[in-house]
Order: structure tokens, then C-alpha cells, then sequence
């Protein structure tokens, strides 16, 4: 293996049209000059379109395998995929950081598909809160940072209440007026990330590119908000790269 390539991990779901999941966020690691490894949370049978059937991967197998990995590698940064329970998410995040104290964690919060399947349900906010407290930066859009914490309404009071503990990337692509801008929060400062281009083209998946553009950064040595600027500037071009739902990656 190539010992001037940090090494990365997915843990997430797999997707048989690589634009989600471990696939995709294989290939971006690999465009980003990183070693990506990756651990499927679940196995999935969908379309661009349509999601069929989920199989879950068993937690015990999961988290022996991040033993394994972390046991031989020095593994800087993991993205989170899907989980289908807060605790299936807590036993990964803290299995990884009894093995690494030090890696970088990223959570994807992907609590449903683009086609409407959902996958967790966030219940319980004391447990919620734990694991944040674990994590370095989480990705919702605008629909998912509402479930993150149901018993409000106002969003910059959630993100405020999570940005307490990791830092949020709130992703523009469902905001209702600012399409495309993202805020970066941090526990006493936000960041405005403005797009580079607002005519681009859904794809399925581009929530898993942008999150594993950013751990690719991060383990890169890139500090965070420069990590999500060029991340953006990353998943723009693969939005850009054709006018399906299937998008191409490039250098």
C-alpha cells in the first residue's frame, strides 16, 4: 500500500449503483489522493428512483470489523453513513474512538433516501447529545436537521444546540430561498458557504460525495472550513458532470 496516501473509512450502506454508499464514497476518496477502506452497514436493493429492500448488517460484525482495521491501520478520518438506530450508531462511533481517540469523525445524517425510505429515527436526545459529543462534524440538510430534534420548530435554534457539541454543516440544497448555501456552525462562529453554480443537476447520493469529499480533506491536513469549501467545490462538478442522476467524478 502506498504509504503517502492517508488512510480513510466508510461505514456505511451499500448502494448497487455506486452514487451512495461505501461505492461512492470509495471513489471520492480515491479522486481526493486518499486510501479509502469501507464497512457496510447495510446491504441495499434500489434504483436512481426507487428503494426496494434494506438488509441491515449485523452490529457485532461491524464492529469487529473496525478492530480489524484499526487495529493494523492508522486510519485518520471515517465517514458515517445510514444506521438504523442511534444505538447501532453510538457502538460504532465509540468502538472507533477506543481504538483511535484521535481519528476524525464525520456523520452523514442520512435519516432517510432521496426516495423517501427511512432509515433511523432520532428519539432520544441525552443519547443523541452523547454522540455528538464524539463526532467532529455532521451533515444535515434542511430536512434532516428538523428530526434531529423534534421538539422544535426553529432551525437556528437546533443548529445553535448541536453546534454546542460538533461542528454542523448545513447543507443548502432544500433551503427555501437560499438554494445551494451552506452554513458551516461552530460552536461560537458560523461560516456562509455561497455556491459556485445554482443550474446543476440532482444526483443521486450527492449528500454521501460531499461528506466523504470532506473526511478525504480533512485527513488531507486541511483545517474545516477549508475542507467543506473545497468539498462543495467538489460535489458542484460532480452535480455538473451530466444531466442524469447518475453523476461521473473527475481529479
Amino acid at each position: 500500500m502506498s504509504e503517502n496516501r492517508p488512510f480513510v473509512l466508510s461505514i456505511a450502506g451499500f448502494d448497487p449503483l455506486a452514487g451512495a454508499g461505501v461505492l461512492a464514497d470509495v471513489k471520492t476518496f480515491e479522486q481526493h489522493c486518499v486510501y479509502g477502506f469501507a464497512i457496510n452497514t447495510a446491504n441495499t436493493l434500489q434504483t436512481e428512483n426507487d428503494f426496494h429492500k434494506i438488509q441491515w448488517t449485523d452490529l457485532d460484525f461491524v464492529l469487529r470489523s473496525i478492530e480489524t482495521l484499526f487495529t493494523k491501520y492508522k486510519i485518520k478520518a471515517v465517514k458515517i453513513g445510514i444506521v438504523p438506530s442511534l444505538d447501532y450508531l453510538k457502538a460504532v462511533v465509540f468502538e472507533i474512538k477506543k481504538h483511535s481517540p484521535k481519528t476524525l469523525i464525520v456523520w452523514d445524517t442520512v435519516l432517510k433516501s432521496t426516495t423517501e425510505f427511512n432509515f433511523l429515527e432520532v428519539k432520544n436526545q441525552t443519547d443523541l447529545i452523547e454522540i455528538l459529543k464524539q463526532i467532529d462534524l455532521i451533515t444535515p440538510n434542511y430536512e434532516e436537521i428538523v428530526k434531529l430534534d423534534t421538539s422544535q420548530t426553529n432551525i437556528e435554534f437546533i443548529v445553535k444546540k448541536l453546534s454546542d457539541h460538533c461542528a454542523v454543516l448545513l447543507k443548502g440544497g432544500h433551503h427555501p430561498t437560499e438554494i445551494g448555501v451552506d452554513y458551516l456552525y461552530t460552536k461560537d462562529r458560523f461560516f456562509r458557504l455561497s455556491p459556485n453554480n445554482t443550474l446543476v443537476n440532482e444526483k443521486h447520493g450527492s449528500g454521501c460525495v460531499l461528506s466523504s469529499a470532506i473526511v478525504a480533506n480533512l485527513a488531507s491536513g486541511q483545517e474545516l472550513l477549508l475542507a467543506c469549501a473545497n468539498a462543495k467545490k467538489y460535489t458542484e462538478n460532480y452535480l455538473l458532470s451530466n444531466s442524469t442522476k447518475l453523476g461521473y467524478h473527475y481529479v
